[in-house]
């Protein structure tokens, strides 16, 4: 089964909280706090492994949680590091954010891509202690880790496409051409997924072929299975257009590449306009009686691709076409690669982190993932720790914003249930 379009759900680590404790032994008079930190989350990491050309994995599997990090103890025992979940895909697999679409990566070169970062370690209360509070008895608790509803599409990485219709030859030319051994047989839809191939055109050098599952009339409005395939020739630089010369199957050679044009630029305009060589197969059981070759080469001109006669029955010109394919490589831009759409989030920015403020009659609410988190990190029965709360809200300029919003003495302020009356 060749799965090429699936949706998961991935969830990166908490980060561990940071203990409150404080030394205590025997003979040691001033122990003091000693409480160590959490551990950071694990993150979800992907990677593009070349062994791997289907997200059949996927199928069965669709949420990936990394590690969660351990909290910290006494004696300042820092918690364990979560692990993290790395998740390996095809090279060519899109990862998009599964609500807007936009593309996140494109997983086509060898580095390894942290998609979710794990949380961080909360700070034990050693952390907190100074000259005038020497017995904090708080602690800093770890932020939540990052998860994301993806799709990961996967576009093929070939320098060359093989199109065109069922039973022309195209599987038959690639298992010629490259060491690919694709299903061949004399019925429409033998190749029910996408093949690549390795050809070689000497001193070590060579190209990626990719054999396109055959497209019919309507297959860009979801016909046959074209249209689940067409994706995969997006990347290709070089289209190769099969067709049957010999009309063994009582088909129009010029209708059938008419045909599979139409619905290329209906699925993608740009992808119409790629460089194509016209590769005339079945030329060994060829009647030139019942064929019109010149009507045929006349079209083929006109319209300025460049055509070759092959039999992948003989293997007749198939050397001619690797050589023809090599030199106009030579020619073409590299291969697609899709660059991240990902764009910064549309909110307020106080000191960096995304914040809102709006009112409601009279009270104003404060709202920003960040003062979520902080939120977890304050004992609001220890009088210490409400003066770190108050002291990181006027450092992170949330007080500047209260007031440019209007708030002023004795006004309501409620960040997430906790209420107070503003003083300035």
């Amino acid at each position: 089964m060749f799965i090429d379009n699936v949706q998961i759900y991935v969830r990166a680590g908490d980060g561990g909280n940071g203990a409150v404790a404080f030394h205590r032994e025997k003979y040691v008079s001033h122990g003091g706090p000693d409480g160590g930190d959490g551990g950071n989350g694990g993150n979800i990491v992907f990677k593009a492994d070349r062994g791997i050309n289907t997200l059949l994995s996927f199928r069965y599997k669709r949420k990936f949680i990394a590690e969660n990090g351990g909290n910290g103890s006494g004696n300042k025992f820092h918690g364990k590091r979560g692990a993290d979940v790395v998740i390996e895909v095809p090279y060519g697999t899109l990862i998009r954010d599964k609500e807007s679409g936009r593309i996140i990566k494109d997983m086509s070169d060898d580095e390894p891509f942290v998609c979710c970062r794990g949380g961080r370690g909360g700070w034990g209360n050693r952390h907190f202690a100074t000259p005038t509070r020497q017995v904090p008895n708080f602690a800093k608790n770890g932020t939540s880790g990052e998860e994301r509803e993806l799709t990961l599409e996967l576009k093929m990485l070939a320098d060359v496409g093989l199109i065109g219709y069922p039973s022309v030859g195209k599987s038959s030319i690639l298992s010629r051409i490259s060491a690919a051994k694709p299903k061949i047989a004399d019925y429409h839809f033998t190749t029910l997924t996408p093949n690549l191939g390795v050809v070689s055109t000497g001193e070590e050098r060579g190209f990626v072929a990719a054999d396109i599952p055959g497209l019919i009339e309507g297959a860009s409005d979801g016909a046959g299975l074209g249209h689940d395939f067409l994706r995969h020739i997006e990347r290709c630089r070089l289209l190769l257009h099969v067709v049957d010369v010999a009309a063994t199957e009582y088909r129009d050679p010029i209708e059938d590449i008419k045909n599979i044009n139409r619905e290329l630029e209906k699925y993608s305009p740009e992808l119409s306009t790629r460089p194509q060589i016209i590769v005339a197969n079945k030329t060994d059981v060829l009647d030139r009686e019942t064929v019109d070759i010149d009507a045929f080469e006349a079209y083929v001109k006109s319209e300025g691709w460049e055509l070759i006669y092959v039999s992948a029955a003989t293997g007749a010109g198939l050397r001619e076409l690797i050589r023809l394919c090599d030199a106009r490589l030579e020619e073409l831009p590299p291969l697609k690669i899709y660059e991240s759409e990902e764009v910064a989030d549309e909110f307020e920015s106080v000191d960096g982190k995304q914040t809102t403020v709006r009112r409601e009659n009279e009270k104003f609410i404060v709202e920003g993932e960040w003062l979520l988190k902080l939120m977890g990190q304050v004992n609001f029965d220890d009088w210490e720790s409400l003066s770190f709360f108050q002291k990181v809200l006027q450092k992170s300029g949330v007080f500047e914003l209260l007031e440019a919003r209007g708030c002023t003495d004795g006004d309501t302020v409620s960040i997430y249930d906790f209420e107070f009356d503003y003083i300035k």
